[in-house]
């Protein structure tokens, strides 16, 4: 059986593409016992820019 744990985080519009926060959030998790298995959108404007995302991790229990 595996656990996940899914992490929002936040596409500001002026940090964007070039954001660094999902990096330390990742490696966070690692350093937990957890593997960084994706991402899914969680929030998108009309235009189909994404503004906030679910990162997902899972760890065997």
């Amino acid at each position: 059986m595996r656990k996940y744990k899914y992490v929002n985080v936040k596409i500001s519009k002026f940090a964007g593409a070039k954001s660094e926060e999902h990096r330390a959030i990742i490696d966070e998790y690692a350093e937990k016992g957890y593997k960084y298995v994706g991402f899914i959108p969680t929030d998108m404007t009309e235009y189909g820019k994404i503004k906030n995302i679910d990162l997902i991790f899972e760890m065997d229990r």
